[in-house]
């Protein structure tokens, strides 16, 4: 049994969509709402969680749309592609929007720029599900950790480019001295990438066939599956099974409590404590991406050898001991500019939090959808995300109340609480583990992705 690399890259491209638009999404919307509408940090904060609690009904909702879902292009494909084009023509109103208010600021811009932002929101929330779920839909289990690294690895370039766009067209030396910067065009060339990953995914993947060969296979497999009948014809998980499961959710909402955090905020924290401008703040999160990318695809073969939930919890581990030098550092210097030395060891900081982060990834939703049958991927795809976005909802406002009231300085103290509570967390979780291949060594590895 081997992992077929290419028709999971071509899979990927919709997660790479995805990612590249969520990224400018939580580095430019927080800016434009304080410089632009001069809103605090806690109205900042609850806009931003806005997305996070229609995600909470819509994730599970159309995941489980999806499952029952028969369009002759397959499942998946058909919220891939009608999201995709609600969501680039709401985008780009956005940056007009904002423009429009600084020339000429009025309420009814503001309102119409919230509203805007509701229905993108509602129109990513559409396809998030089923563009996630589509990798596990023709990945035998065994292999989920490994197609899930590659999947997380098409996201990272997403991420990633944006980024790099991001820090060459709006470097401080290109916004220096400006009253307001124009985000158009970030925000077209990143509509671009999201149409020409939706067409892909569209044009080269054959969800149909594929997922026949997956169901015949999953037949062939019946120890995959951890449900047992419940005496009345009903498939269920068993007791210890589900407790696994509502701990593992649990952890996701906590790393993600910790994570989300930090992508939020921190080009606000370092604007605040270094006065740095978003496309140097964003060569740090870039740095950190980087490191995610680097760890993704080891992660997999990892958790293949030594079990999903040790791999997370080494993730979880170094990235707790991250923050907590990101705060000393922040202590230790504390001018109002970030000194050379700083800058050293928050590279590294962030590279080891992107690599802490890309661990956990790689392997969290395979140990959720593990605990599924094949039909149910998507509902439990959408558990995963409740969970996940349960998180996001609370902590843009809560981290944003807490700098706002107390002191920047509580941003890495906040991430390390929550991150050591994830570590506990895991401890309880005994099952999604899957170790039932053989694992090769070196390049024999990566041979047996073709």
């Amino acid at each position: 049994m081997k992992l077929n690399k290419w028709q999971t890259i071509r899979i990927g491209f919709a997660f790479l969509s995805i990612c590249a638009f969520w990224q400018m999404y939580n580095g430019i919307v927080p800016l434009i709402l304080k410089k632009t509408f001069n809103l605090d940090e806690t109205i900042t904060g609850i806009i931003m969680a806005a997305d996070n609690v229609i995600a909470l009904f819509l994730l599970p909702l159309f995941g489980r749309l999806s499952d029952k879902c028969k369009s002759k292009m397959g499942k998946r494909k058909p919220f891939i592609l009608f999201g995709t084009i609600a969501a680039v023509i709401l985008m780009l109103l956005l940056p007009l929007v904002d423009n429009s208010y600084f020339d000429n600021p009025s309420l009814g811009k503001e309102i119409f720029f919230i509203a805007i932002l509701g229905a993108l929101l509602i129109a990513m929330g559409t396809y998030r599900s089923p563009a996630v779920a589509l990798m596990p839909d023709l990945t035998p289990k065994p292999l989920r950790s490994q197609g899930n690294a590659i999947i997380n690895l098409m996201g990272a370039v997403g991420g990633i480019i944006y980024l790099g766009i991001s820090a060459v067209l709006y470097s401080s030396k290109r916004v220096a001295g400006m009253e307001h910067v124009d985000y158009f065009l970030l925000f077209a060339i990143v509509a671009g990438i999201m149409i020409v990953a939706m067409l892909i995914v569209m044009i080269s993947v054959n969800e149909v066939k594929l997922g026949k060969e997956m169901r015949d296979l999953e037949a062939q497999h019946p120890e995959w599956d951890l449900s047992v009948d419940d005496g009345s014809g009903n498939a269920v998980l068993p007791k210890e099974v589900k407790k696994s499961l509502i701990f593992v959710l649990m952890s996701c909402a906590l790393w993600y409590t910790a994570y989300n955090a930090l992508e939020t905020w921190f080009t606000t924290f370092a604007a605040v404590k270094w006065n740095m401008a978003l496309g140097d703040a964003n060569l740090y999160l870039t740095v950190g991406t980087v490191g995610a990318i680097v760890c993704y695809i080891p992660a997999g073969f990892i958790a293949s050898k030594i079990g999903r939930k040790k791999t997370i919890i080494i993730g979880v581990v170094d990235m707790a001991i991250c923050f907590v030098i990101g705060f000393i550092t922040t202590q230790v210097y504390t001018g109002d500019t970030i000194e050379p030395v700083q800058k050293i060891i928050f590279y590294v900081i962030l590279v080891l939090i992107g690599a802490g982060w890309g661990t956990i990834n790689v392997n969290s939703l395979p140990m959720v959808i593990e605990m599924c049958k094949g039909s149910d991927v998507g509902m439990f795809t959408g558990y995963y995300y409740t969970f996940c976005m349960a998180a996001q909802i609370v902590t843009p406002i809560l981290c944003g109340t807490l700098l706002k009231h107390i002191s920047y300085d509580v941003f890495f103290p906040y991430a390390f609480i929550f991150m050591v509570l994830a570590f506990i967390t895991m401890m309880f979780v005994k099952h999604g583990d899957s170790k039932n291949i053989e694992v090769k060594k070196g390049l024999e590895a990566f041979e047996d992705m073709d």
